[in-house]
């Protein structure tokens, strides 16, 4: 009996310990939508490194398709078995993110180490003076062209400096039969740039600001209806390719890299996006693919240095374990910065990192971003998710041709005012 006592004494404390080692053990969910497998490689292999010297953590990917993300990252959030890392584009939906208490603030855990952040990509995740996040990237809207089709409609995209340029040069790759603009429409904000860049580039800054406080019409005003106007105006050339209102995003990328249209407006991660969604997985090559600024509007208030773009990054979820916060200051570090930079993944947020950037295109578009002094982030994420909604509904309508660009910009000035 005093035998058995003592097995089961031994077992006891073998389950004991086993208990103990198992609740020091620790996984941190990171929840992330991006498609390039390149990318992901390197961000497993960075997860891989964090756990090794860090006995007992355990990093979990999680993959979510934009969309599908976008669409349910409300319930998630709820969830009692939410991720703890999530991706942000900052903005009005992390504000409203802020408001119902389902993220974390991480100010006192980022101290010190935020001052290595550039300012104003940490101020994008920054409000009322606690951090709840961190960037990780800047991106510039533009657009990509291809130097082939572009040759053999001998439209030379330098030239393309004003609005009425790019009209001219839709007709001539038309007239050449070459597709001159491949958008995916099925997901709505690929066309917003088009109404949202026309805007920056007519009122600038100043606009966008007197809006927000609802003077000068708000977002129905002069600035937001001539932006449809405009927009109308290149719609009407019928520029995009066949069904594009039925092409999902990935696929327009995809179409891009595999050479059957002229140009896309695009967020500058997708030069190097447009190969893994290609066909053939290799897609444009550097001397193949060239890019020009959104062109300028005749009397446009805003400057030809003004950006559209994003500011994206990470958030910590509320009641996340503190391992959460450490891995992401593992992740957006100088060394994986200048890694990822060096791979042409991203314009990278942590000072000195840029120096890993070797590629004349990414170089660009870090030049581009350096001397912007207004860069706006995209309006349906700096808008908020109710009115950033409409903004790319609306902006899908003047395309498809079913509303006015002047009941567009009364229809998101409704909104604006509903949502405060």
């Amino acid at each position: 009996m005093m035998r058995l006592l003592g097995k089961l004494g031994l077992a006891a404390a073998a389950c004991l310990l086993w208990a103990n080692s198992a609740a020091a053990d620790t996984t941190v969910k990171w929840l992330h939508i991006e498609a390039n497998p390149a990318q992901v490689k390197i961000w497993e292999e960075v997860a891989r490194a964090y756990e090794a010297s860090h006995p007992g953590v355990k990093v979990e990917m999680q993959f979510l398709e934009n969309e599908a993300y976008k669409a349910k990252l409300p319930t998630i959030l709820q969830s009692k078995d939410r991720p703890n890392i999530i991706y942000s584009w900052a903005g009005g939906v992390l504000k409203a993110q802020i408001e119902a208490g389902v993220l974390d603030d991480i100010t006192d855990s980022v101290k010190g180490y935020s001052d290595s952040l550039t300012p104003a990509a940490l101020a994008a995740f920054t409000s009322n003076g606690r951090v709840y996040g961190l960037p990780t990237a800047l991106s510039q809207v533009g657009f990509l062209c291809n130097r082939e089709l572009m040759a053999k409609a001998k439209v030379d995209p330098a030239g393309i400096k004003s609005w009425d340029d790019l009209l001219a040069a839709v007709k001539t790759l038309k007239a050449a039969g070459v597709t001159p603009i491949v958008v995916g429409g099925a997901d709505k904000w690929p066309l917003h740039f088009y109404w949202t860049h026309l805007a920056v580039r007519i009122g600038g800054k100043p606009a966008f600001d007197a809006a927000l406080r609802g003077e000068n019409g708000g977002f129905a005003g002069e600035t937001f209806q001539k932006s449809g106007e405009l927009f109308k105006q290149l719609v009407d050339l019928q520029p995009f390719q066949n069904g594009f209102l039925g092409f999902k995003n990935p696929q327009a990328v995809g179409y891009f890299g595999d050479g059957k249209a002229a140009m896309t407006l695009a967020i500058s991660t997708v030069y190097h996006l447009q190969r893994a969604l290609a066909a053939d997985k290799v897609g444009l090559s550097e001397d193949k693919i060239c890019w020009f600024d959104f062109p300028v509007v005749s009397g446009g208030k805003g400057a030809p240095t003004d950006t559209l773009g994003g500011i994206t990054g990470w958030l910590i979820t509320k009641g996340s374990p503190k391992e959460a916060v450490d891995f992401l200051k593992y992740f957006v570090s100088k060394d994986v910065q200048t890694r990822l930079a060096a791979g042409n993944f991203i314009i990278p947020v942590v000072q000195g990192a840029d120096a890993g950037l070797n590629n004349s295109f990414m170089k660009l578009i870090a030049a581009n971003l350096a001397k912007s002094n207004y860069h706006q982030n995209f309006y349906d994420q700096s808008l908020g998710p109710s009115v950033g909604r409409v903004v790319n509904d609306v902006t899908a309508e003047i395309a498809g041709g079913s509303m006015s660009p002047q009941d567009a910009a009364k229809a998101i000035e409704a909104a604006w005012k509903q949502g405060n």
